[in-house]
């Protein structure tokens, strides 16, 4: 069971509940993600509640004939860094192994970090960017977690959170420059419900870059490698912060290419997570 933002014509977004390959409309009652969002708060029957409500109603459209678009309307992203190992390996060696991120993997409190304004964020088939001024550009393979504005996990969906290695490891003070910009970010292609994902921590994260027709990279993760629990990163997301629209939260990575690697304009990311969907995106450089 999936919540999706879709068209059919092109020119109207609607609101869709995904069950078995069909598309319900349900816009009518959730205008906006926001408003299914906030309509979830107490609940943890969501997907049940929608089937039980569409009983008898004839679907929309078959999945495969709409377009889907981002999951998402008026919810920032958030980020959590250093979840996994070989990501707390990776950016030591970027920021020549000053100790900044050993520190965080052990550390009680977690790495979280703002990641996008809606405008920043793009769904499925759209362009991530590049920076113009970074030489060293990576994808970052997430599971999102999806989470209502009282700070309720309520699904998942796919994460990109693009980065500019060469910045972030010049200074972490450039964090801010090295992951936030146009196109930074793409989520999609829809919102898995929590019910409908058995054990979130045994997923299996795969990703494949392709370039001028042949596989440039690839490599896979399992969401157990995961050092920490959801509910300690929504805790800390939510400390002393309001997300009145919900929010989503991307859990880190586990695959970072070689250091040789960088990405290229004209380059086609996808990113797959069991159960949860896969996430195609073509790069640009420059957000324009």
């Amino acid at each position: 069971m999936y919540i999706c933002r879709y068209t059919i014509d092109k020119n109207s977004i609607r609101i869709g509940f995904v069950d078995n390959q069909q598309v319900y409309d349900i816009t009518a009652r959730f205008p906006s993600i926001t408003a299914f969002l906030r309509w979830t708060i107490g609940r943890t029957d969501a997907g049940s509640a929608l089937r039980k409500a569409l009983h008898g109603t004839q679907p929309t459209a078959p999945l495969s004939s709409v377009t889907l678009l981002r999951p998402t309307d008026e919810q920032e992203i958030w980020a959590a860094g250093v979840t996994y190992e070989r990501s707390r390996v990776a950016r030591e060696e970027e920021s020549a192994n000053s100790g900044i991120y050993d520190r965080v993997y052990r550390a009680a409190r977690p790495e979280v970090f703002f990641k996008a304004t809606p405008s920043r964020v793009v769904g499925p088939m759209e362009p991530v960017a590049i920076r113009h001024d970074a030489s060293w550009n990576v994808p970052e393979p997430e599971l999102a977690l999806v989470i209502n504005p009282a700070k309720e996990l309520i699904g998942y969906t796919v994460g990109n959170d693009m980065s500019s290695r060469d910045i972030e490891g010049e200074n972490p003070l450039y964090l801010p420059q090295a992951k936030m910009y146009g196109r930074c970010c793409a989520v999609g292609p829809m919102i898995a419900l929590a019910e409908h994902v058995a054990d979130p921590k045994n997923l299996t994260i795969a990703i494949e870059i392709q370039r001028n027709g042949a596989v440039a990279f690839a490599g896979t993760v399992n969401t157990s490698k995961i050092v920490r629990s959801f509910a300690e990163l929504i805790d800390y997301l939510g400390r002393d912060n309001l997300f009145p629209d919900g929010v989503l939260l991307l859990t880190g990575t586990g695959i970072v290419p070689a250091d040789d690697f960088t990405l290229e304009s004209g380059d086609s990311v996808s990113i797959t997570i069991d159960g949860i969907g896969t996430l195609h995106n073509p790069v640009v450089r420059g957000c324009a």
